[in-house]
């Protein structure tokens, strides 16, 4: 065996052998110089030296692959990727801090400094400082989580006061919270760079989706299009594009829609922004916000050794991350009918959570999901066009043990 089959490169990319065929060259090299009786066990010095001597060829060989995989979107990781990015104009999105609405009671004229309100899980939320509390003793005040990232709160949880101040008395959040965006993951920045080089497209309805997908902070894109005579089963009127996104200012949105639609072409939605075109004349571009469509889903299962109930936290967090990550805005294909919505059989893969501590510590039995108010089946939940799938962890996934 020869170094160039153990590293080389040809038509189908890098390649490189496994760790004993490294180990194999340099004891065939040392038994050439020395001699074919030579001990060379795993126990002996000059056994020792040869593998420290392997290990770090091949060590080498996996650090060529990685700097060779680091010149392909596909195949680059972390800051390699966050450079070759720049090639699309793109770069990696930074985290957002999620938001909530408190109100806030106390004495009237109480002037709140640096005020940091607290929810049950321990999550910091910042209020506007100063806040001065009105003459009425209450205020409505947006505040903002210290920490970076998709942070939830669930209404009337962010109801105790991290900083003591005389004056104020209590607070409160009336409605969620809405999560920040956290830092963005190899696989989503992957995925737009690959949407990014439908830009200069000759379809303009994919050039239109690349142009949303790179506005600062949209997560989601889902375009629809009408091109009959006639108002289709989605509602949308003949000759239009609808455009549902998740992110991004409405402002942002609708120049991106204007800068790359088809000229004369409609747009639909119950989200509109008046604009100018190019020669100042006035239009109005309408796309659709996605509807949250809350997703809950029942598991039953039987328990086996070494079954603990913390394996219910593992398999709840893997399904609702499946349902707010991996469905898109409108659902999945659930027939050959066109049908979209989330599968329930989809979900017994992902529930049996492979790789994780809790795999083979149970049997499940059935599993039935329903949308928003709902009831429990276990039948495929359909979605409207401009719905996305959203699960919580800790409130949608239940379990009969």
């Amino acid at each position: 065996m020869t170094v160039s089959q153990l590293v080389y490169i040809d038509s189908t990319g890098y390649n490189y052998e496994d760790f004993p065929a490294f180990l194999s060259f340099f004891t065939e090299g040392y038994q050439a110089i020395y001699g074919q009786d030579v001990y060379l066990g795993s126990d002996s010095q000059d056994g020792q030296w040869i593998g420290v001597q392997a290990q770090a060829a091949y060590d080498t060989a996996a650090l060529g692959a990685a700097i060779y995989n680091s010149f392909a979107p596909t195949t680059a990781q972390g800051t390699g990727l966050s450079r070759l990015v720049k090639i699309n104009g793109l770069q990696r999105l930074v985290p957002s801090n999620s938001t909530v609405d408190l109100v806030i009671i106390g004495t009237a004229f109480t002037t709140l400094t640096n005020a940091i309100a607290v929810d049950e899980l321990g999550q910091q939320w910042a209020i506007p400082s100063p806040t001065t509390i009105p003459f009425s003793g209450m205020i409505t005040v947006t505040a903002t989580a210290v920490l970076p990232g998709a942070l939830n709160a669930l209404a009337n949880t962010v109801n105790m006061i991290f900083t003591p101040t005389q004056g104020w008395q209590s607070v409160n959040n009336p409605a969620a919270a809405t999560p920040g965006a956290p830092v963005e993951s190899d696989a989503a920045l992957r995925a737009r760079q690959a949407v990014s080089t439908e830009l200069p497209a000759l379809t303009e309805l994919e050039s239109t989706v690349a142009a949303i997908a790179q506005v600062l902070g949209v997560t989601a894109v889902q375009p629809y299009e009408n091109y009959t005579n006639t108002t289709n089963a989605d509602g949308l009127p003949p000759h239009s594009i609808s455009m549902v996104v998740e992110g991004g200012t409405d402002l942002a949105v609708a120049e991106a829609i204007l800068l790359k639609k088809t000229p004369g072409t409609d747009t639909y939605g119950s989200t509109s922004v008046p604009l100018h075109d190019s020669n100042g004349v006035p239009i109005t571009i309408n796309f659709y916000r996605p509807t949250p469509a809350v997703i809950s889903v029942q598991i039953t299962l039987t328990p086996l050794l070494p079954w603990i109930s913390s394996n219910e936290t593992i398999i709840a967090d893997a399904v609702a991350t499946f349902i707010n990550t991996d469905i898109p805005i409108g659902g999945l294909a659930l027939d050959e009918l066109g049908t979209m919505g989330v599968s329930f059989t989809q979900l017994f893969g992902i529930a049996y959570v492979p790789g994780t501590t809790a795999q083979g510590s149970f049997i499940i039995e059935s599993i039935e999901i329903k949308k928003n108010a709902g009831s429990f089946a276990a039948a495929d939940v359909d979605l409207l066009f401009n719905e996305q799938a959203v699960c919580d962890p800790t409130t949608n996934v239940t379990f009969i043990v």
